[in-house]
């Protein structure tokens, strides 16, 4: 075998022309910044949003629009599917959407405040500061991550696991030195997907406790949820808050919007998250890469989110609030029952991500692990050992930890 998968899912990356086109319509092709000009863009919704999206970051670079992530960024094509790729070899000070040691080692060290118990804190910091330095020197960044589009949740489209496994294929062909890693699946998702990378070969590492919100479903929740939900909407009009779309959004909001971000994301919980731009912000509006809305008093926003959907899922990568202000007005609370009524409109399974975990249980929504499927067969064992690791302790001992304590 080719690259250590299956005989039977090589076959199937190893076909004639012909037969590839049956099933698949073309092989996969890949292009850069040099040869961007050459992409047949797809006229799909998910290929317009590619392009939207993607264009400006590959002509400019990704640093002009996410200040902390530095990755060479590169396009795959397969069918009718266009999907981002990531490419790196070590910075280790990146942000952890390309970085498998930000997310594993630094970002994880500021989490463990959450457990609230500091002996177990002390120690899990020792044990993570010593494989950290076992992971640099295995060279865990040297990876490519497949549908990568630098946000901390990666929706997927309609992709097949054959589809994947190909992807994979081809993007091992071409970087035979890099680990592949498909981040932000979960079974409750991607069943298949992650059925198809497992049977292929990857380890399934978990990355996170995420949370699904069913809002396409009229009778999910209870009676209790419901109620909160009511109670948080209300909040709006008693505080005296309007929720403004995005055609209500001027250019004069921009940088308050990039500030309400900073404020929540990079200020209150890491600056290991990405570090979005005005730029980005600006280009995001513009192109329609992210739904807009705020919550607007006075003339001013107090709250901001920007969501995507994909595949009848929404996830909302952009979400903030003034910090500042006391907590007993409820911007979170607000914000919350505004992006919930948008996944209902829309029709979509909203995505909440992790974190405040109690709050988004008490309004209905259900636990689910993120996992990476990570390809790493083909590399010699001083650098594999890093990710068998990280297999082994994470599902043995960080998974039973956090649903233990509900993270």
């Amino acid at each position: 075998m080719k690259i250590g998968i299956t005989e039977q899912k090589q076959a199937r990356c190893d076909q004639t022309d012909e037969s590839m086109n049956e099933n698949y319509g073309s092989r996969v092709r890949f292009y850069d910044r040099n040869s961007l000009e050459d992409v047949d863009w797809p006229n799909t919704e998910d290929g317009r949003y590619a392009r939207a999206y993607l264009e400006p970051l590959m002509l400019q670079g990704t640093r002009d629009f996410m200040i902390n992530v530095s990755t060479t960024l590169l396009i795959a094509r397969i069918n009718d599917l266009v999907l981002p790729l990531t490419v790196n070899e070590a910075e280790y000070e990146n942000c952890y959407v390309c970085s498998p040691y930000t997310h594993y080692v630094r970002y994880a060290k500021q989490e463990l405040m959450l457990l609230r118990k500091p002996l177990l804190e002390k120690g899990l910091s020792a044990l993570l500061s010593v494989v950290g330095w076992g992971m640099r020197q295995s060279q865990i960044n040297k990876v490519v991550h497949i549908n990568n589009w630098l946000f901390s949740t990666n929706l997927y489209p309609a992709m097949s696991g054959e589809q994947a496994v190909c992807l994979l294929a081809a993007v091992r062909e071409r970087y035979p030195e890099h680990a592949v890693v498909f981040r932000s699946l979960c079974p409750g998702l991607h069943s298949d997907l992650t059925g198809e990378m497992k049977q292929a070969g990857c380890q399934l590492i978990p990355s996170r406790q995420i949370y699904l919100y069913r809002a396409n479903d009229p009778n999910f929740g209870n009676a209790k949820s419901r109620w909160l939900l009511k109670r948080d909407y209300e909040l709006l009009a008693k505080h005296g808050y309007e929720f403004v779309s995005e055609a209500n959004l001027t250019e004069e909001d921009i940088p308050r919007i990039a500030e309400l971000y900073k404020l929540l994301y990079l200020e209150k919980y890491s600056y290991d998250n990405p570090q979005f731009s005005e730029q980005f912000i600006a280009t995001a509006k513009a192109s329609g890469a992210l739904a807009l809305y705020g919550l607007r008093k006075e003339g001013r926003i107090d709250a901001v989110m920007g969501y995507f959907c994909r595949n009848g899922v929404m996830t909302t990568p952009l979400f903030g609030y003034d910090t500042a202000l006391p907590q007993s007005i409820g911007l979170y609370r607000m914000l919350s029952a505004c992006l919930i009524g948008q996944a209902r409109e829309n029709g979509h399974l909203l995505h909440e991500s992790a974190g405040a975990a109690q709050f988004k249980r008490n309004r209905g929504a259900v636990p689910d692990f993120e996992y990476s499927a990570v390809y790493e067969r083909h590399l010699p064992m001083s650098r594999r050992w890093c990710w068998l690791l990280l297999e082994r302790l994470l599902n043995r001992v960080g998974v039973p930890l956090m649903r233990r304590m509900k993270l």
